[in-house]
């Protein structure tokens, strides 16, 4: 008896221990107690379940599929009456995570009857009874294994730098012990620069890679150039993560372990979490290191991706708020300053972990997900923004990019014709590795015909229409063709315009996977005397194309309307089918409505005649600079040349859009005190809007602020030597556009 109460004594201690360990997240060390515990316990001991359970998560923490999979299964026989509704859901991720969909899908139907609100139930479990559209484009892709970067240690989440790639990697380059990590008991992860990658030998467009995920190692890239350590500044003994740079190449973000001055720091409940920070190169080296100031000591932040313009820092966080465990967040950036992260909404997040941002030159976002359907673990997925919103679903890119293990930080170019991701398809465990892709055109030919006499139709427009909204415009040649590369799984719509003859639309269905089949479609076009009415749709502050703009063609007489909506271009197309007199009108969400009239639409007499109507619209934050509206030195009377400067600017703009409330923003220069010259750009502020005021225009629809000499234009601070000309800039109004909907919200 004394022996088998030793024995059961030393039992729970293993299961103390290992949960202690897990406590620690600690994986490893936990997974080797609950082992053990396990191989000594009774067949009836109540703590099993716990046991098997925290088993089979530690293994899938640590990616080890095949063992989480043997314990879950275990653990399922025997005890699934008792079970939690979260052990259904992690036993469906790891059967797909190990290819078996028809298991994964039924756990995930039974996750769904537990837990009707989580809708991975739902999109999994329907996406598991037809998996063909994850293999649609496979036949595009050719994917190889890099072995010029790749390690028997973790590689993973390259970025383009120059003409190479900085990509973090658990190797140990420099000689030095490297300290463990004591979650999975692998080294510490640290940045890495390959200096060209043009000397990679990555083939070319072409050739189908379905058999990559299993062997990749049979198209491998050699290791033509040697690997640095990308900063020994930046490098610490702790984590260095996904970073990404600023146009200039001189600045970065990067993500890093919570530590500052040698010292590390924890959240309330003991976790060592992530943070991001910038650093400067001067010339030299990699310095002036700074946090960035939404950190917390208490939630992770990482994976930094900037857009084009580097205004906005996309990044992932478990901040509270979200919508699962981690969710991707977008913050502006202007000229050093940061603003408030806002989350990307439910579109993009998930239940699940949204990880791995990147945007390309277009300003599209590719991120990882184990949240929306896929092929298991993360898949990476693609979506088009317009304002941090995503215009469609997320889009899954399929095999063989994404495969039933971890796939994610894909780079690549604006048409993804070639590019770079990680994936631990391999082996799982500690074992991300850098692959190359490369993606061929699926070409697909557009003929124009006329429709009586079958000939050629050249210098036609041709529309591509996704979801109802503008894509791109192309032109056929002499011979009426136009060839684009399509993307596949979706209803795409051609229109083609051409004057003296009526528009005519072609749905076309891209399912095809055939390479060989030379797809094509055949547009015939009908002669009408009626010509196009078409033009651009701009922001009236930066002239720049707007997309995303409903634009609505309405005749005057019987009301009829015919709508699109713009892409990136900002054109519109129509082609009216009666004569009559006709009004463009442009909306869009927190745009002001702009409606012109197009005149009268009659049959022309001549060819290649049409109508062109551009349409200038205005949003609610737009500041315009009122050009001529300067101020003697210390009086806030408007001068007689800045009277006709607002009535021939700002007047219109009032009475064309009743609804629309702004504010007068006078500034002065930096001459005299600062109080004065406060009160004195209030009393700037104040004169406009008498002046308008007197003029039929509503006070409540203006309000005047003053900032005095706290927003100078140049460099004539106090105790600077300016002309009066350089002075006289600074003594400016503007008009901030503040609501463009309804006046009421505003205050005098």
């Amino acid at each position: 008896m004394l022996l088998l109460l030793a024995i059961s004594t030393t039992s729970y201690a293993q299961l103390k221990a290992g949960n202690k360990a897990l406590e620690k997240l600690s994986y490893v060390e936990a997974l080797n107690h609950y082992e053990n515990f396990l191989e000594k316990a009774k067949p009836d001991d109540q703590d099993i379940p716990e046991a098997l359970s925290n088993l089979a998560f530690c293994y899938k923490h640590l990616q080890d599929f095949k063992n989480s999979e043997r314990v879950y299964r275990r653990l399922f026989e025997k005890y699934e009456n008792i079970l939690d509704s979260k052990e259904f859901l992690r036993y469906a991720q790891v059967l797909a995570s190990n290819s078996k969909y028809r298991e994964s899908q039924l756990y995930y139907s039974k996750y769904g009857e537990r837990q009707t609100s989580d809708v991975r139930a739902k999109n999994f479990t329907v996406a598991y009874m037809d998996k063909s559209p994850f293999y649609r484009d496979s036949s595009l892709y050719k994917i190889e294994y890099v072995n010029a970067l790749n390690t028997v240690q973790a590689d993973f989440s390259p970025m383009y730098h120059g003409k190479g790639l900085v990509f973090v990697s658990a190797r140990n380059d420099d000689g030095i012990i490297k300290r463990v990590f004591m979650n999975n008991q692998t080294p510490f992860l640290d940045l890495f620069e390959y200096p060209d990658t043009t000397s990679l030998v990555v083939g070319a467009s072409g050739g189908s890679a379905a058999k990559v995920q299993g062997a990749p190692r049979t198209n491998q890239v050699e290791r033509l150039e040697e690997m640095e350590m990308f900063s020994k500044r930046l490098n610490s003994k702790y984590h260095e993560g996904p970073l990404v740079f600023f146009n200039n190449q001189n600045q970065i973000v990067f993500t890093r372990n919570n530590h500052a001055n040698g010292r590390t720091r924890k959240s309330e409940d003991g976790i060592n979490k992530l943070k991001l920070f910038t650093a400067k190169n001067d010339g030299k080296k990699w310095d002036h290191i700074e946090e960035l100031p939404f950190n917390s000591d208490d939630y992770s932040c990482g994976h930094p991706a900037l857009n084009q313009e580097n205004t906005k820092l996309y990044f992932v966080s478990d901040m509270p708020g979200g919508y699962g465990g981690t969710d991707l967040y977008v913050v502006e950036y202007n000229n050093g300053d940061w603003g408030v992260p806002v989350n990307m909404g439910k579109d993009i997040n998930t239940e699940g972990d949204e990880m791995f941002p990147f945007v390309d030159e277009n300003d599209n976002l590719y991120f990882a997900s184990n949240g929306h359907a896929g092929l298991g673990g993360l898949d990476i997925f693609y979506v088009e923004l317009e304002n941090d919103n995503a215009v469609a679903k997320p889009e899954n890119l399929g095999s063989p990019i994404n495969s039933a293990k971890d796939d994610f930080g894909l780079i690549t170019n604006g048409d993804r014709s070639s590019g770079f991701f990680s994936s631990n398809r391999l082996r799982g465990y500690s074992d991300d590795n850098i692959y190359a892709f490369s993606r061929k055109c699926r070409e697909l030919k557009i003929l124009v015909y006329d429709a009586i006499t079958e000939e050629p139709l050249a210098d036609t427009e041709v529309r591509l229409i996704k979801s109802g909204v503008n894509q791109d415009l192309h032109v056929t040649d002499a011979t009426g063709e136009i060839n684009v590369c399509m993307a596949t799984g979706l209803d795409f719509e051609f229109r083609a315009f051409k004057e003296g003859y009526e528009t005519n639309s072609v749905n076309y269905a891209t399912m095809i996977t055939d390479q060989g089949s030379g797809a094509q479609i055949k547009i015939y076009l009908q002669p009408s005397k009626l010509p196009l009415v078409k033009g651009t749709i701009r922001s009236e502050l930066t002239n720049e194309p707007i997309a995303g703009a409903t634009v609505i063609l309405t005749n005057e007489k019987d009301e009829t309307t015919e709508t699109v909506i713009t892409g990136k271009d900002g054109r519109y197309e129509f082609q009216p089918t009666k004569k009559g007199k006709y009004v463009v009108s442009a909306v869009k969400h927190n745009y002001a409505t702009n409606t012109e009239k197009v005149g009268k639409v009659k049959p022309k007499k001549t060819d290649n005649v049409s109508y062109e109507q551009n349409l200038g619209m205005i949003a609610e934050g737009d500041i315009f600079r009122i050009e001529n509206i300067y101020y003697d030195y210390g009086k806030s009377s408007i001068r007689r040349d800045a009277r006709k400067e607002l009535l021939n600017t700002v007047l219109p703009v009032l009475k064309k859009y009743p609804q629309m409330v702004i504010e007068i923003r006078s500034h002065t220069d930096s001459r005299s005190s600062s109080d004065f010259n406060q009160e004195l750009s209030e009393q700037r502020a104040q004169s406009v809007v008498d002046f308008l005021s007197g003029r039929g225009i509503e006070t409540s629809r203006m309000i005047a602020t003053g900032f005095g000499e706290t927003m100078l234009v140049n460099e004539c601070g106090d105790g600077v030597k300016c002309s009066e000309s350089k002075h006289q800039q600074n003594r400016r109004t503007e008009f901030k556009v503040l609501n463009v909907s309804d006046s009421s919200t505003a205050k005098n």
